[in-house]
């Protein structure tokens, strides 16, 4: 396209710069809708944070060219392209939502055509856009991911005040079979221990054997005067 009109510049650096900025772009084919139709469409897709603009065809293949984007294919009959775009600067666009919301108004309005688009800058045909509206919405995935992460949460906490009480329970067993250190000597052992007394009585008792012996020695010595 030698030297286009201003105006027509002014659509192409429009384009380029929403294929540029959007987190997914979705091409359409509007023919047969009325503009009614397309009123509630757009209404619909403003909901999910989307934005739905019709352009000719010219257009559009010369701001994707200057963007380096290949969308020639999907570029045929009275188009009009389905932007994702950021809500804020750390915030990406809804490109399930969007997705979606084209998906289900194509399903009451066949007139919609779904052809491809981009997602995060790549190529994606019609089954791609399906595939984005068949994934469940972000609240759903978080609810989901914060399930997983507190299902363990709740089981380490579980074992953490499990340990005190496996641990209690472990140690009064060890004490009633008497295996722990400092534990008090059973009764019977004890009294074991006491009937043992009145065998070192006897054994005491014996002294007066070991006396008589000593008489007995003395008596055998020789007097020194029946020697004489």
């Amino acid at each position: 396209m030698e030297n286009p009109r201003p105006e027509k510049v002014a659509v192409i650096a429009e384009v380029k710069e929403r294929l540029e900025s959007a987190t997914s772009v979705v091409v359409t084919e509007y023919r047969g809708l009325t503009v009614a139709q397309l009123q509630e469409l757009r209404s619909t897709l403003r909901q999910s944070g989307g934005r739905y603009k019709v352009y000719k065809n010219t257009l559009v293949r010369r701001a994707a060219d200057e963007a380096g984007i290949d969308l020639a294919e999907h570029l045929t009959g009275p188009t009009a392209l389905a932007f994702a775009e950021p809500q804020g600067e750390e915030e990406r666009g809804d490109v399930v939502g969007l997705a979606k919301a084209l998906r289900d108004f194509a399903k009451t309005n066949p007139e919609l055509v779904i052809k491809g688009g981009l997602f995060d800058g790549s190529a994606i045909d019609a089954d791609g856009v399906k595939a984005l509206a068949d994934i469940e919405p972000r609240e759903v995935l978080l609810a989901k991911l914060a399930g997983l992460m507190a299902a363990p949460l709740q089981q380490f906490a579980g074992l953490l005040q499990a340990v005190p009480r496996d641990f209690a329970y472990g140690l009064q067993a060890l004490i009633d079979e008497g295996g722990a250190p400092g534990a008090p000597t059973s009764e019977p052992a004890a009294e074991e221990a006491a009937g043992d007394e009145p065998a070192a009585e006897e054994a005491a008792g014996d002294e007066p054997v070991a006396e008589e012996a000593a008489g007995d020695t003395e008596d055998q010595t020789p007097d020194a005067g029946e020697e004489e």
